[in-house]
């Protein structure tokens, strides 16, 4: 008999379902569980692998965090907000408990604020307990659209330095919030030459640039189905950058680039992996062109772990260019991946040092970032001592 097409395949359905058991005649006579209704934040599935779980409570050697907020100023909050007061979210005494069961040796406070608000941070954290804590400063964003920005800029870094400020953090505020008329009108770039003369005062003072100028490549593409952190995203659609008049990813790495290269007597720690872990190729490329440029590692270690043996290699080859940092935060974040604590420093512990395989990159409830795990480098202890101490303590002056 001759079919057509959809009779054909009609006929191979039926036959199909004819050798398909019926759910109600399973052996027994027991009708399969169907599933629950679940909303995806809910789900928080298991690993059923297998697997050596070492807990490293306590680092191998002394470690110095170089991205820590012990604070945060109207500098800090990711606006051009006036104003020198800081909110301190710990008092030293609680933090330093935390510090000598995990054998963190110093916090490094990026966010230490201006004026009246920084001499505050120095005086309670690292004058009270020197070695301890170490200070920066941040700029006076308020008043970038000053006609004597440029000059005054440049001596409140000398001014910061005499207070005891130890470097100068650049928030992603630069490139994505500031605003020619601080608040409104074009955003004002990265590389803009106002800022040449706070980047030759750190370097005549000794002081590192912190540097945050970007977020993931996701931020910067559409909130949709194939953006693997949509989860994230969909529950902080104010972190997209995608549309509007913000620069690509591309175009502020590119900006800041330019700045390293204007100024190769400054020492910028491009923080979270250089802004771009995702791709370490080009983090490379960076550092091979800026003798200038370091890197750290905080709240990145969910991308390095997901690439360990590139992430090895990375580790290997800039040993000396690498610092340790989480991006904690004491008493009350947005993210699990920041909050200060045993739990926290434990998960970086045992991505450098052991080799773990599959396990959460941060404390729960997770993924903060997206739904993968992570495979510890196990990195020897040369390199240890480099990454968790040694380097930062040569950038510091320590």
């Amino acid at each position: 008999m001759n079919m057509n097409r959809r009779e054909w395949l009609t006929t191979l359905a039926a036959a199909a379902l004819a050798r398909t058991p019926a759910l109600a005649q399973r052996p027994g006579g027991t009708t399969p569980q169907q599933p629950a209704a679940l909303d995806l934040k809910d789900f928080q599935p298991r690993s059923m692998l297998h697997a050596p779980e070492t807990q490293v409570p306590r680092a191998r050697f002394p470690v110095i965090d170089f991205h820590t907020h012990v604070g945060f100023s109207a500098a800090s909050t990711g606006g051009v907000a006036q104003g020198d007061d800081v909110r301190f979210l710990a008092p030293p005494e609680e933090l330093l408990a935390v510090m000598d069961r995990v054998n963190l040796q110093t916090m490094v406070n990026l966010t230490g604020g201006v004026g009246r608000g920084l001499q505050e941070s120095i005086q309670r954290y690292q004058t009270a307990h020197p070695g301890r804590f170490v200070t920066f400063a941040e700029p006076h964003w308020s008043q970038a659209n000053q006609p004597n920005y440029a000059r005054d800029q440049a001596l409140e870094i000398e001014r910061a330095h005499g207070l005891g400020a130890r470097g100068l953090k650049v928030l992603k505020t630069l490139g994505l919030y500031l605003r020619e008329q601080i608040t409104s009108g074009p955003l004002v770039a990265i590389d803009d030459r106002r800022f040449d003369p706070m980047w030759e005062a750190c370097a005549a003072n000794s002081m590192p640039v912190a540097m945050h100028i970007a977020d993931p490549e996701a931020f910067f593409l559409p909130i949709d189905r194939f953006n693997e952190r949509f989860e994230e995203l969909n529950n902080h659609p104010d972190w997209s950058f995608y549309g509007r008049d913000f620069p690509s990813n591309k175009a502020l790495l590119e900006a800041r680039n330019r700045v390293l290269a204007r100024h190769p007597k400054t020492t910028f720690v491009t923080l979270h992996v250089g802004n771009n872990a995702e791709n370490l190729g080009f983090v490379s490329e960076c550092l091979d062109k800026y003798p200038n440029m370091f890197v750290e590692t905080a709240a990145r270690i969910g991308e390095l772990g997901r690439q360990p043996r590139g992430s090895r290699r990375f580790f290997d080859r800039y040993q000396d260019r690498v610092l340790f940092g989480t991006d904690a935060v004491p008493h009350g974040t947005e993210t699990p991946q920041q909050i200060f604590g045993e739990a926290l420093y434990g998960i970086y512990f045992r991505f450098l040092e052991t080799e773990d395989e599959y396990f959460d990159y941060a404390p729960a409830p997770t993924p903060p970032q997206g739904r993968w795990r992570i495979y510890g480098l196990g990195l020897s202890d040369t390199i240890l001592r480099k990454v968790y101490h040694d380097n930062a303590a040569r950038l510091l002056g320590m």
